[in-house]
């Protein structure tokens, strides 16, 4: 089966409203410690996968989540701040719990990511820049996990596994097409700009990609429409080299 053969996409249940945000403006949205009651890390609440997750749960199971797991409030305050019963609360917890764990189930087995900025997490960047501006298809390959997969909302399907993501990537590299891309972070990940390098030498910007790592892999790709680069402070097209 040739490489270049469109790839079948992947059905997803996933929320077409998701957008990325910069970490430049998590640096005031995440200052207060979480509670001794929090499950989760404030890096992991940021990450795109955990927002995935909480927007496809009922408005009382996000906020009951979030109160209790992410910011680590006691059931009794949360239970004051929503004005229902301390049992509501528990139900509601208990509920938005499951339906997470039934989401990263898929996910079971995969290393932590490397710290944010760490020599190890820049390690992987710089490779997997090197790669896909070079169009070197089997060093992009050997960076992703099995199970990688390609999410790009708003449209409810990506690409699951590393034969369809080889080929999704190959697609990009067909007719010769070369791209520049350029660093950021999102939602405490790294990410990039993405442009394409035009005959005249512009280049123009094509997509934001951000990435999910585990371990020293990639197991999660998000591609964005270029629409958000602004948000980045990224142009929509940069001059010739």
């Amino acid at each position: 089966m040739s490489q270049f053969k469109p790839p079948g996409p992947t059905p997803r249940d996933e929320p077409v409203w998701l957008q990325p945000f910069p970490d430049a403006l998590l640096d005031g949205a995440v200052d207060r410690p979480p509670g001794p009651e929090a499950r989760y890390e404030q890096t992991e609440a940021i990450s795109l996968a955990f927002v995935t997750a909480l927007q496809l749960l009922p408005p009382r199971q996000v906020a009951v989540l979030i109160l209790r797991d992410v910011l680590g409030f006691h059931a009794s305050e949360v239970a004051g701040m929503l004005e229902v019963s301390v049992q509501s609360v528990n139900s509601a917890l208990k509920r938005a719990r499951a339906s997470l764990q039934r989401r990263q189930q898929p996910a079971a087995g995969h290393q932590p990511p490397p710290a944010a900025g760490s020599p190890a997490e820049d390690a992987i960047v710089a490779t997997f820049a090197r790669a896909w501006e070079s169009a070197d298809l089997d060093a992009l390959v050997a960076l992703l996990t099995d199970d990688v997969f390609i999410a790009m909302p708003p449209e409810p399907f990506g690409y699951e596994g590393q034969e369809l993501v080889a080929r999704y990537c190959a697609r990009q590299f067909a007719a010769g097409h070369r791209f520049d891309l350029v660093p950021t972070r999102a939602n405490g990940q790294p990410a990039f700009g993405a442009y394409l390098r035009g005959p005249a030498g512009i280049r123009h910007a094509t997509a934001f990609y951000v990435l999910t790592l585990a371990g020293g892999r990639i197991c999660g790709m998000t591609r964005f429409e270029a629409s958000v680069l602004p948000w980045f402070g990224l142009p929509r097209s940069l001059p010739s080299r």
